[in-house]
């Protein structure tokens, strides 16, 4: 199945094909034999069969959905195919093999041989049938454990790479500002350093897979107004750049992501697929980044149907490829026919197309795919499978059992305790009454990019593809010797309030009662979270705050366990829960996870990757906020949290203690250095989550109370205690100034080793001396910390 590349004139290996050329060389070469319409095919997907059954995976996918007509499309090239196995259930051994058949076609029927390059999902894990569903990237932020999730990334990138796939659509590095948002779910947290050094672990493993990262979405999605999808965005510059950017700076510098994705939102009235001061002046002139700016899905024609700054297509066109966009995904619309008449009358210049091309192919050259050897059966399939494809099935295995174990140990570390008097773990109770809508429901654990609830929903007669044990079936097995009563209550979302009698029955008829509330994961109101899922409030969907209430009046002890895709008020919950377990829909292995929290197998260690309401009307709120943004006298809303970001509980107890500071000051240029001792005074071995907070009671401008700029992960045995040496950068202290540049000023700060940001457990007060300093890019982003012998 090797193409055969056709080029006029060329007896020898044509010079863009000679992998002992230099890539520049290669490149140059290439776009100089190409006519306009080859160039500009390299620069638009095709999603051939999407939405084949009338669901909609996209916004707004209805209004762009006109047939492509492969035939006339191929001779002159193709840059993506979009989603070849995110689009249907497929088995992946034969969908491996559609995609290099179709592979094969493509360059056989361009003249110069030039394959496509294959893009997926990939936000949870690979999103096609059968394959591993991870925890979401909320649970990530709440394992603390950049380590894991780069080796989780690495799983997914391999898996995907196996198959025939080159880029995936993920991370996520919107910054939560808004928990009323219905992508939530798919972030990483509220605060930027933890979505930062979280999203770029993820970044470097799919890398390291082979696999074409992709940052989404670049800049702001998640602070648009009232948390509403595909909204304005109400945010000044120095929030852009103090809260917004950098995780997006840190995962191109450090992870090497190659991809990034623009944001649907516009900011005061700029679009991003339209800003050409971010897409080109600060991504490409400032960080330096040389790879491709993928279009979110209808992006570009977004910009004449909804933001109304394009008069037709091809206005839009040169509008993106002009701010800096060069690929049009997922299907042609402006950047085919409207793209190349706009150029031929002047209205684009060719130079633009030139240079989105140029990186285009400079990718495509990286991947091999230009190469004289380059062959389209991926690494898991082998020549003879072409010949019985119906022998295939089954072949390949995306949800091995290493895949399952580093799920598993992912949705451990990611479950927050957060409040316990003691009832946990629990210890072979008689009876548990287990009650709630997501106490058997199989895909309660799942995102909605996850591959079930994305596309599986809209296929009820195909099976999931992968074993999802249900919460009643991970506890029947965790506790052989209890029995377990179970009543549904109500629903997610229905309001149904006919089943109360009977749950508080079971409850008072047990020894314990278990109450299993949260989401379901859907798409654009299918759902109560995921894309296009946002709430006015953050109360509980549906009736389930009924449901909990009235299992508190009964007098046996309730556990309040979840699993959901934001955080919600509980309301009375907060104090009379015996306890409450904390997940963020934590993947095919979370239900094992939670009953192993449950019955004390597993000693919680995750954290708060988001703060949780008290109220559920006091939105937008997150930790990061500025004085004004806290309680205060003038204003009858409070909004303190109910658990505060970085908050979680242990079945064993830490002690800090012997803070020592070698300098009370350091110029504006140099370090901090600290040290401590943290020792696990319990009688089990568990993990603390050192945290280190940076308070700046005055500067040039406004400062948040206090915000994240390290941690640790600490696992100790018993009686064990390490001594923890850090070393601060005075980089970390900096801030957007009043002029629009970073600057690390002079004067006192506050460095706070704490449990959570409402938690300090050790303060050092440094002063920075000497004059203001001005730093940019590439400035220190991170504090070293490094772990001393036992003590």
């Amino acid at each position: 199945m090797n193409a055969d590349v056709a080029v006029e004139n060329t007896s020898a290996i044509a010079l863009w094909n000679d992998p002992t050329a230099p890539v520049s060389a290669r490149v140059d070469a290439l776009i100089d034999a190409m006519t306009l319409e080859e160039k500009t095919a390299q620069l638009f997907g095709v999603w051939v069969g999407a939405s084949d059954e009338g669901g909609e995976v996209a916004p707004h996918q209805h209004e762009m959905e006109e047939p492509v007509d492969l035939d006339a499309l191929l001779p002159t090239g193709l840059g993506q195919l979009t989603r070849p196995f995110g689009t249907l259930p497929v088995d992946p051994a034969l969908g491996a093999l559609s995609l290099a058949r179709t592979q094969a076609r493509i360059a056989a029927t361009n003249r110069f041989g030039i394959p496509a390059l294959a893009h997926d999902e990939c936000l949870a894990g690979f999103a096609a049938w059968g394959a591993t569903a991870y925890p979401v990237p909320l649970s990530w932020g709440a394992t603390f454990d950049p380590t894991l999730v780069r080796a989780m990334a690495e799983a997914i990138g391999r898996d995907m790479r196996s198959v025939g796939v080159h880029q995936g659509l993920a991370p996520v590095l919107d910054v939560v500002r808004d928990a009323r948002w219905g992508r939530v779910e798919e972030t990483i947290g509220e605060d930027p350093y933890l979505v930062g050094t979280i999203g770029t672990a993820y970044v470097q493993g799919l890398e390291s897979a082979g696999i074409v990262a992709t940052l989404k979405h670049f800049a702001g999605y998640s602070a648009s107004r009232a948390g509403r999808n595909l909204a304005p965005t109400s945010m000044g510059p120095r929030e852009r750049a103090d809260v917004l950017l950098p995780p997006f700076e840190m995962a191109i510098r450090e992870g090497g992501a190659r991809s990034v994705m623009n944001a649907y939102t516009d900011t005061d009235g700029v679009p991003s697929a339209a800003d050409e001061a971010l897409l080109t002046g600060l991504l490409r002139d400032t960080w330096d980044f040389d790879g491709t700016v993928v279009a979110d899905y209808f992006a570009i024609a977004f910009l004449k149907t909804l933001h109304g700054v394009a008069a037709d297509w091809a206005d839009a066109a040169g509008t993106a490829l002009r701010a800096g966009i060069d690929v049009e995904l997922p299907n042609v619309k402006t950047y085919g026919a409207p793209l190349t008449e706009a150029v031929a009358d002047g209205r684009v210049p060719e130079a633009l197309v030139d240079r989105a091309v140029r990186r285009v192919l400079t990718q495509k050259v990286a991947l091999g795919l230009l190469d004289p050897d380059w062959n389209p059966l991926p690494a898991a399939l082998d020549a003879t499978d072409e010949d019985d494809p119906s022998a295939l099935r089954g072949r390949i295995d995306l949800d091995g059992p290493a895949n399952r174990a580093l799920a598993r140990t992912l949705a451990e570390q990611a479950i927050v305790l957060l409040s316990n008097d003691g009832t946990l773990p629990l210890d072979r109770p008689r009876r548990i009454a287990l009650i709630g809508p997501n106490a058997d429901e199989p895909t309660a654990v799942l995102g909605c990019y996850s591959f079930p609830q994305h596309i599986g929903v809209r296929h009820p007669d195909t099976p999931l593809g992968i074993e999802l044990p249900t919460l009643r079936e991970t506890l029947a097995a965790e506790f052989p010797d209890t029995e377990i009563t179970y009543a549904r209550g109500t629903g997610v979302d229905d309001g149904d309030l006919s089943g109360l009698a009977e749950a508080t029955r079971l409850a008072r008829e047990a020894d314990v009662t278990l109450v299993v509330l949260g989401d379901r994961a859907g798409l654009f109101g299918r759902g109560t979270s995921g894309e296009g899922c946002d709430v006015a409030t953050l109360a509980l969907p549906g009736a389930q705050q009924q449901l909990l209430d009235a299992l508190l009046d009964v007098e046996t002890p309730v556990v309040t366990v979840l699993l959901a895709g934001r955080p919600y008020a509980l309301g009375r919950g907060v104090e009379e829960s015996a306890a409450i377990v904390q997940s963020f829909f934590p993947g095919e292995e979370g239900t094992r996870a939670i009953a192993g929290v449950l019955a004390g197998r597993v000693n919680p260690s995750g954290r708060l990757p988001v703060s949780v309401p008290r109220g559920p009307g006091s939105q937008p709120g997150a930790y990061l906020g500025a004085p004004l943004a806290h309680a205060s006298e003038v204003s009858s809303i409070d909004p303190t949290p109910a658990f505060a970001f970085g908050h979680g509980l242990s079945y064993t107890r830490f002690e800090w203690t012997d803070l020592a500071v070698e300098a009370q000051e350091a110029p504006t240029d140099g370090e901090f250095a600290l040290s401590l001792t943290v020792c696990n005074t319990g009688e089990r071995s568990g993990t603390e989550v050192v945290q280190l907070y940076l308070h700046d009671p005055v500067a040039s401008v406004v400062q948040p109370v206090q915000r994240l700029i390290g941690y640790s992960r600490l696992a100790l045995e018993p009686r064990e205690a390490r001594r923890l040496r850090i070393t601060i950068p005075a980089d970390l202290a900096s801030f957007t100034g009043r002029d629009g540049r970073r600057v690390v000023e002079p004067g006192e700060l506050e460095l706070r080793l704490s449990a959570s940001s409402a938690d300090p457990r050790l303060t050092a007060r440094v002063t920075l001396t000497g004059a203001e300093r001005h730093v940019d890019h590439t400035r220190r982003l991170h504090a070293t910390i490094l772990l001393d012998q036992t003590t």
